[in-house]
């Protein structure tokens, strides 16, 4: 079967081509992809190429598929696994697996396979993710909420990650339930999934989350999606703050905690301003969880170890998620308990990936959401009215979209699925 996929053969060198797939050996499976959203991480892996600790050294002869935030359907399943899967099911794939030998136990969909990511048509399931039940079951009618359930993923490990201590050193895993927390840099796409957990999840809430960043416009947008009043109903106090507008931003954040600082910090900017603001306003036994990775491997910040000692001050860093965090994200999702749709600003085809993922840091907004069966330039969801003077694909898409309140939605990926031109 020929595939059309987006591959790397080198830092920064992605290629959009055709080219037959093998048949399927009885352990692997056959897919197709109906939609993937393109994660700075991806960006990253293009920018490093071999140097990226996933991805392969040999990538200029054997090229791998990138895109790692993938859903689909299956297409033909191997005699090995078809007493679980069939043809026609829907699934999700969790990607941050290890397996022996596979770059050091390191190695993952979307960055080491020549046949296996989501910036593809169609692909090959190998088996050593299904053996590891990271090729999951989805019934949802939407497939971008299938994208959308691998970063969520991230975001349920990383508050799971953080930990605090009693005083007879008893840790307990998780965010401090009734506590103070901060989401700093927190309205990127990762931001907004963080904010809707956390105010959202079934388990440990804050009673206190404060939000920051320095782009008025996209706080604005994130407040309102996620409001106030609406958090307040469930006894959070939720602000929003710009930092670029205070001259003193340590006070003004200790002074909305009453003096009492933050039980649980997120970093979801790798700026060194920005971690040892997460420093310096911890609160007694607080948590710092640095959840933006950087690509320099150099990167550093300035830390307090004198409240590290006596104030219990901890440091945590988190890196995707498992599978059952991937499940609750899905049950989160499915039960209209969370809604990402929030972190979707933009909208492509197959053809728009290689450009988007090059360029992916200097494009404002959220996440980039491609549909790998059709051709559509990367398009911003406030541009569809526009657009839609003469076009009548983004017109009517414009339509929707102002009906859920500027938002990506089940019926316009419905209708662009039925009504965009095919790759």
């Amino acid at each position: 079967m020929k595939t059309k996929a987006v591959r790397l053969y080198g830092k920064k060198k992605l290629k959009l081509e055709e080219f037959e797939l093998p048949p399927i050996d009885d352990d692997q499976i056959l897919v197709e992809i109906v939609s993937d959203s393109i994660c700075m991480s991806t960006y990253k892996e293009a920018a490093q190429g071999s140097g990226h600790k996933r991805v392969p050294n040999d990538i200029d002869q054997n090229p791998i598929i990138i895109g790692h935030e993938f859903c689909g359907k299956i297409i033909e399943v191997g005699g090995k696994w078809q007493h679980k899967f069939k043809k026609g099911d829907k699934f999700g794939i969790q990607p941050n697996i290890k397996w022996p030998g596979t770059m050091d136990g390191l190695g993952a969909p979307g960055y080491s396979y020549p046949y296996t990511g989501g910036s593809a048509t169609f692909i090959i399931i190998p088996n050593e993710v299904m053996v590891q039940n990271c090729l999951l079951e989805y019934k949802n009618d939407t497939y971008f909420y299938g994208s959308l359930a691998e970063p969520m993923s991230c975001i349920v490990a990383a508050f799971k990650a953080s930990y605090h201590i009693e005083d007879n050193y008893i840790f307990h895993m998780g965010i401090k339930d009734g506590g103070n927390m901060a989401i700093l840099a927190g309205v990127g796409p990762m931001g907004l999934g963080a904010i809707d957990y956390a105010l959202h999840n079934q388990e440990k809430r804050p009673s206190l989350l404060v939000a920051t960043d320095i782009d008025q416009g996209r706080l604005n947008r994130a407040e309102s999606i996620y409001r106030p009043e609406d958090a307040a109903k469930d006894g959070i106090k939720l602000i929003y703050v710009n930092t670029a507008k205070i001259e003193n931003v340590e006070d003004y954040m200790n002074s909305l905690s009453d003096g009492k600082g933050y039980d649980d910090v997120f970093v979801y900017a790798p700026v060194r301003q920005v971690v040892e603001l997460g420093d310096k306003i911890l609160g007694f036994d607080g948590c710092l969880n640095f959840f933006a990775g950087p690509t320099d491997n150099n990167f550093s910040a300035t830390l307090n170890f004198y409240n590290i000692h006596y104030l219990s001050h901890h440091i945590a860093g988190t890196s995707g998620g498992n599978t059952s965090d991937m499940l609750e994200a899905i049950q989160l999702m499915d039960s209209g308990r969370i809604n990402p749709t929030a972190m979707v600003t933009h909208i492509g085809g197959l053809n728009a990936v290689v450009d988007a993922t090059l360029n992916l840091p200097n494009i404002p907004g959220g996440k980039k959401l491609i549909y790998t069966s059709i051709d559509l330039e990367l398009t911003a969801l406030d541009e569809f009215a526009e657009k839609g003077n003469t076009d009548s694909l983004f017109a009517a898409l414009g339509e929707i979209v102002g009906r859920n309140n500027g938002l990506w939605s089940p019926e316009s990926e419905q209708y662009l699925l039925l009504h965009a031109p095919r790759i």
